[in-house]
């Protein structure tokens, strides 16, 4: 039987080498379920495997798009399974890693098949917030479709936008086209979700944040100032620093807002992968990592 391992967890919380090393027992590639990874020249901001990894292993959706290029969940599940139906002719385990949840979901569950959007709409809300603001598509949301906009994360643009170009496309609320329903998937689903004790994981995570700075963050935002505009950028790290480069703080101020929202961060990943009950946890605080991959390897055997 056809397997895919879901190796996720938080932030900072050790998938990488642990996929690597799935990866090389199974004779896997590793499909990343990284909204950020999957954008070229942001490497060290959204800590994507380095070239030693990269030559370990064969990765795919890693640096692939530019940074104003559009892409959303819906497209990513419908691209992970048409590899994945590649990818199981010749490996019949195959390890996906990441912790980005609607990804994750959207491969594990599958997304509500929505019209597809205009690209004139798109642009011309994208311009709308660049020129105005995102209060004027909350409100515009919150009129078109309330139920959804209790729901959304009224801060992430790029979800707001999209739930108003459908509202504006079909004529009925967003909410009312989202089904959740979950989709069979013609191989077995393994899902392995990893953490640590919080003040390990949070000492993780400010180590992490200081290496980035160390390996050239500053100078990676500098490169990619043209972007900043853009959803990709829109995330933790290059958010704060940009600030700095604005003259709105102080950069061991923005150095540690950038630590404390990614703590933040990782909680929002740990309060939604929690409530998926089909994962198995593995806490990395209590084993090594020998330990943690002989008990991966099992529970696969065992499915």
């Amino acid at each position: 039987m056809k397997k895919l391992i879901v190796l996720l967890g938080p932030t900072g919380v050790g998938k990488t080498e642990l996929s690597l090393r799935l990866a090389e027992y199974f004779s896997s590639p590793v499909l990343s379920a990284d909204s950020r990874q999957i954008y070229k020249d942001m490497a060290i901001g959204t800590a994507a495997p380095t070239e030693e990894q990269l030559s370990r292993v064969k990765h795919y959706f890693v640096q692939l798009l530019d940074p104003d290029e559009y892409y959303n969940a819906a497209q990513f599940e419908k691209e992970v399974l048409d590899l994945l139906e590649k990818l199981h002719q010749q490996h019949p385990v195959v390890v996906l890693a990441g912790g980005s949840m609607m990804y994750i979901d959207a491969v594990c569950k599958g997304i509500d098949d929505l019209p597809n959007v205009d690209e004139t709409l798109r642009r011309e809300l994208k311009e709308k917030v660049q020129k105005e603001g995102l209060e004027p598509i909350r409100q515009q949301l919150r009129l078109l479709d309330p139920v959804f906009y209790n729901q959304v994360d009224l801060k992430n643009t790029q979800r707001l936008i999209h739930a108003l170009e459908i509202c504006l496309m079909t004529g009925v609320p967003y909410s009312t086209l989202r089904t959740n329903q979950s989709r069979q998937r013609p191989f077995q689903i393994v899902k392995i979700g990893l953490h640590r004790d919080r003040e390990e994981l949070y000492r993780r995570i400010n180590l992490r944040v200081d290496e980035m700075i160390a390996n050239g963050l500053e100078q990676e935002c500098h490169n990619l100032s043209q972007y900043r505009g853009n959803n990709a950028l829109n995330t933790v790290g290059y958010k704060e620093i940009y600030s700095y480069f604005d003259g709105e703080c102080t950069r061991d101020f923005a150095i540690e807002k950038i630590k404390q929202n990614t703590r933040i961060y990782s909680r929002k990943q740990m309060t939604w992968f929690k409530r998926d009950k089909e994962i198995c946890w593995i806490n990395l605080s209590e084993k090594q990592q020998d330990e943690a991959l002989k008990e991966i390897i099992a529970m696969v055997d065992a499915h």
